[in-house]
C-alpha cells in the first residue's frame, strides 16, 4: 500500500517506523528539513519537506495514487484541512488526529462532509487506558476487546498468590476458572504459555476472559480488594479532562493539580465537581500541604517526561496503591519499569497501534476476517490482535487441533452470541466471531495468516 504520513512528530515517527517493517510504500511530509533527514536515515521511507496542506506537496508525494493519507500534524485544523485536500486530490482513505475535545464530539459530522475515514485522539484513548486501570488496581495493564466482553489483563506475579511455582495446568485444576494465561515475560525472555508453563514470582503476566472471570481469577489470588476511590491528577492536561469525565461518573473523587493558573480556571469550567488545585505539583511544600500523596491512585499527566517519572516514583515509595504515568520516550519508559513502575500510558504509541490496526484491516479488505483492535504488548514483543470472522475464512467449522498453526501463536479467546469461548482443541471458529489471537514474532494481517 502507498501510505502519506502528514507530521513527523511523535505520532508520525512512531508510525513510520511500525509500518516501515511491513512492506509499505511510505511518504513523510513536515516542514523540517532536519527532523525529515534523520527519519530518512534510519527508516526506509521517502520524505518530502513542505506542508500537507499543498496541494504541490500533496501532489509531489503521490497523493492520487495514495491508498491512505495519515494526518497526524500537531494542529487539528491542519490535520481537518489535509485530510479534506488529501481526499479531493484522489486519495482513497484518510485518517485524522483530532485532540480538541470540542471537534472531537463531531466527529461523525466531520467524517460525513469532510469524508473522513477515521479520526483518532490519543487523549481521549489514554483516559480511557487509566480509566481502566483503576477499575483493575492489581493491574499494570487493560484492553478491552468484542466491544468489552472480553478483556486481556496484565498483573504482576506476586508470592502470595499461590499461583508461582506451579504449572498452569495445575493450578486450573486445584481453582478451576475461565481465564487463559496469553503471554508472560521473565527477564527479557517472552513465552505464549501452555499448560506446563510454570509462572515465577516478579513475571509480568496477561491473562483473558470476560470481565466477570477475570474478577473471579483475582478474587482467588486474593486480589480483589482495594478499589480506587480517590484519584490525585498530576497535570491539567487533556487527558486529565477526559479522565476526570470518566470517572466522575463511578463516584471517585478527583483532584487536579496544574501549575498555569489559565488552565486552572479553564478547567474548574469543565469540571465543577472537581477539585483543581493551583501551584506546582513537584513542589514539596505543595505536595506536603495539599496531601497529594493522601490517594487512592496518582497519575502523572504532565507534558515533561522526567517530571512524570520523578512524581510516579515518589507516589509509589509514599504508599499509593495505583500509580500510573504518561511517557512517550522509550529509555524512560524502560527506566520506570526498572524502579517497579509498570503502569504506564503512551498515547504516542495507543495511536499508531490503532492506525497500523487500520491499515493491516485494508490491506486485507477482501481476506477472511475484518482487523478490529490491535494491542502490543511486552515492549512490542507481543502482539494481540481482534478479527471479525468472514464467510470466507478457509477453516470455519474445523477443530482447532486439526489446522496446522504457526508457531508462535495462540487462539486465546472467542467472543460468539454474547459469550466468551476460552478454546480447546475441540473448539472450531465460526463466521461472525470475534476472535482474539495472541502472536509473537509475526505480523498477522488476516486470519488466514494463523496457518503454516
Amino acid at each position: 500500500m502507498r501510505i502519506i504520513i502528514i507530521g513527523n512528530g511523535k505520532v508520525g515517527y512512531t508510525l513510520a517506523k511500525q509500518l516501515s517493517g511491513e512492506n509499505h510504500d511510505l511518504v513523510l511530509i513536515d516542514k523540517n528539513a532536519e527532523a525529515l533527514a534523520n527519519a530518512e536515515g534510519v527508516l526506509d521511507i521517502l520524505c518530502v519537506e513542505g506542508s500537507g496542506a499543498s496541494i504541490r506537496v500533496l501532489r509531489e508525494a503521490g497523493v492520487r495514487g495514495a491508498d491512505l493519507v495519515v494526518a497526524v500534524t500537531g494542529s487539528d485544523e491542519l490535520n481537518i484541512v489535509c485530510c479534506l485536500i488529501a481526499k479531493k486530490l484522489g486519495a482513497k482513505h484518510t485518517v485524522c488526529r483530532i485532540r480538541n475535545p470540542e471537534y472531537y464530539r463531531e466527529a461523525n459530522l466531520l467524517k460525513r462532509e469532510i469524508g473522513v475515514d477515521l479520526i483518532i485522539n490519543p487523549e481521549y484513548a489514554a483516559a480511557g487506558e487509566i480509566s481502566r486501570l483503576l477499575r483493575v488496581p492489581t493491574a499494570f495493564s487493560v484492553e478491552t476487546f468484542a466491544r468489552g466482553r472480553v478483556e486481556m489483563i496484565g498483573f504482576p506475579v506476586q508470592k502470595s498468590d499461590g499461583l508461582a511455582g506451579i504449572s498452569l495446568y495445575e493450578f486450573n485444576r486445584r481453582h478451576p476458572n475461565g481465564v487463559l494465561m496469553c503471554a508472560a515475560i521473565r527477564g527479557t525472555e517472552v513465552f505464549v504459555p501452555n499448560g506446563s508453563f510454570v509462572p515465577q514470582v516478579g513475571d509480568k503476566a496477561y491473562i483473558i476472559g470476560s470481565p466477570q472471570e477475570t474478577a473471579r481469577f483475582f478474587h482467588i489470588l486474593g486480589r480483589d480488594g482495594g478499589l480506587v476511590r480517590s484519584l490525585t491528577v498530576l497535570g491539567g492536561s487533556k487527558i486529565a479532562t477526559y479522565l476526570a469525565w470518566a470517572v466522575e461518573k463511578v463516584g471517585m473523587k478527583v483532584r487536579i493539580v496544574e501549575l498555569d493558573p489559565d488552565k486552572c480556571e479553564a478547567l474548574a469550567e469543565k469540571l465543577p465537581g472537581v477539585y483543581i488545585i493551583q501551584g506546582d505539583g513537584t513542589d514539596s511544600e505543595v505536595i506536603e500541604s495539599e496531601n497529594l500523596l493522601a490517594t487512592d491512585a496518582f497519575v502523572a499527566l504532565t507534558n515533561r517526561d522526567e517530571e512524570n517519572l520523578l512524581m510516579a516514583m515518589t507516589a509509589q515509595r509514599s504508599g499509593v496503591g495505583t500509580v500510573v504515568a504518561k511517557m512517550n520516550r522509550p529509555n524512560y519508559i524502560e527506566m520506570m519499569r526498572e524502579f517497579g513502575v509498570d503502569s504506564i500510558i503512551s498515547p504516542k504509541d495507543l495511536t499508531a497501534n490503532q492506525i497500523t490496526a487500520y491499515v493491516r484491516s485494508m490491506a486485507r479488505s477482501q481476506g477472511s476476517a475484518v482487523m478490529e483492535n490491535l494491542y502490543k504488548l511486552l515492549g512490542g514483543a507481543v502482539e494481540a490482535v481482534e478479527f471479525t470472522v468472514s464467510s470466507a475464512a478457509s477453516f470455519l467449522d474445523t477443530p482447532l487441533k486439526d489446522l496446522n498453526l504457526k508457531d508462535g501463536l495462540l487462539v486465546a479467546a472467542i467472543a460468539r452470541e454474547g459469550k466468551t469461548i476460552i478454546p480447546d482443541g475441540s473448539t472450531c471458529i465460526r463466521a461472525g466471531d470475534r476472535v482474539i489471537i495472541m502472536a509473537r514474532s509475526i505480523f498477522l494481517q488476516d486470519l488466514d495468516d494463523i496457518l503454516r
